[in-house]
């Protein structure tokens, strides 16, 4: 289902429909451990910043989170009603958001695993979140649009509308100006973040797009699509820079 990288690049996390969670050492795929407790498919997992914890989502309707160098599960965050998918943790390590397919996104501290607040606007599944680099902000993607909300208060700032098919992924530059959201109507989008203005939109895919993300001095913007294509963009322009094509199958 998901994978992710320790931040000292020394670890890979993967989940699935196993139940569990493996670690490998990402030098020489080394087998490392298997992490155990969820009762049915695990669907994400993400380190937090200084990567001793790791967490991990599930259909089982819990969050668990991982002492990453022993594997023991550190405590279980049970509070939605349905599936859990994307999990992030915030900038600082302190708050960990978490998507339900029930609707809603739950913030909780990641010292006691109280459950500080819930999102929710019945506005559709939430299929991607991602705080903004201050930890000030959290973007959600639920249906057709983005909305941003005040990791503080849990009031939504602004809602993004203009793609014509669901959001499946978002993104922030690492100065936390612009979000990319990228959509089954096969484009991109550059949002101000601040102001919820589109910026513009990129068009060049030829199926849904899936995931964005940008490049660590915020320049560029990759986008992986289902017409079996990566494409990098220049963030102020907008032009495509290339297109990166080595696939036989879909890019997830």
């Amino acid at each position: 289902w998901h994978v992710s990288y320790s931040p000292d690049g020394r670890v890979l996390a993967s989940c699935g429909v196993d139940r569990t969670v493996k670690l490998w050492d990402s030098s020489d795929g080394r087998y490392l451990a298997t992490l155990r407790g969820h009762k049915d498919d695990v669907h994400s997992v993400s380190f937090s910043p200084d990567g001793s914890v790791l967490a991990s989502g599930s259909a089982d309707r819990t969050v668990r989170l991982w002492d990453r160098y022993t594997g023991e599960c550190l405590r279980v965050l049970q509070a939605h009603t349905f599936v859990v998918g994307p999990v992030c943790f915030s900038p600082d390590g302190s708050i960990l958001a978490s998507a339900g397919d029930d609707q809603t996104v739950r913030l909780w501290n990641t010292y006691t695993g109280e459950c500080l607040r819930t999102l929710q606007d019945n506005a559709g599944l939430v299929s991607s979140v991602c705080f903004s680099p201050d930890g000030s902000m959290l973007a959600s993607a639920r249906d057709q649009s983005v909305r941003l909300w005040n990791r503080y208060t849990g009031d939504c700032l602004r809602t993004l509308q203009g793609h014509a098919l669901a959001v499946g992924s978002v993104s922030f530059s690492p100065d936390g100006s612009i979000l990319a959201s990228a959509s089954d109507d096969q484009t991109v989008r550059l949002w101000n973040a601040y102001t919820g203005d589109c910026l513009r939109t990129l068009q060049g895919h030829a199926d849904s797009v899936r995931s964005v993300c940008f490049s660590p001095d915020g320049a560029i913007l990759a986008s992986a699509s289902d017409d079996q294509t990566v494409r990098l963009w220049d963030r102020n322009t907008g032009d495509c820079l290339r297109t990166l094509q080595a696939y036989e199958n879909t890019v997830l």
